[in-house]
């Protein structure tokens, strides 16, 4: 089976063309060497593959005949990708840039809440307001003595 194809079949992407244009990309390789989207696989491959700045390193237990369910995926490759990369994964899930930039669209719903959650608590706002009006009102009777 074509590399693009099995990449596809065991849900690592979403679409063949995206599988097709990551290993164009030199993000995909078999046994050290990268590959084209043409290169048969078989059992026993280990295949390394970089996304979302991840090193993914994956052996192939069996071939599928076409694209599996993800209960299945388990059956057919085995995940040898070391710990620290999952680790980096869960850091970079953790911090907020990596949720949605700054000015990237709209508030989403929890984004709203938080902010909502943090107005709310500015009680100070309505106090500085009257005693704004209070010190404008104090030079306007001072202005009226003179």
């Amino acid at each position: 089976m074509r590399i693009d194809k099995f990449l596809w079949c065991v849900r690592f992407y979403k679409t063949r063309s995206i599988a097709t244009d990551e290993i164009k990309k030199n993000r995909v390789s078999l046994a050290g060497q990268t590959v084209k989207s043409s290169r048969e696989v078989k059992d026993g491959d280990l295949i390394k593959i970089r996304k979302n700045q991840i090193d993914y390193q994956i052996k192939i237990i069996q071939i599928p005949k076409s694209r599996i369910g993800p209960k299945l995926v388990p059956l057919h490759i085995e995940d040898r990708t070391e710990k620290e990369q999952y680790e980096i994964l869960k850091l970079r899930n953790l911090n907020q840039e990596h949720y949605r930039n700054k000015g990237e669209g709209r508030p989403t719903k929890k984004d709203r809440r938080e902010l909502d959650g943090f107005t709310a608590g500015d009680s100070n706002s309505d106090m500085e307001n009257s005693d704004w009006d209070l010190f404008f009102s104090e030079v306007d009777d001072d202005s009226k003595e003179d």
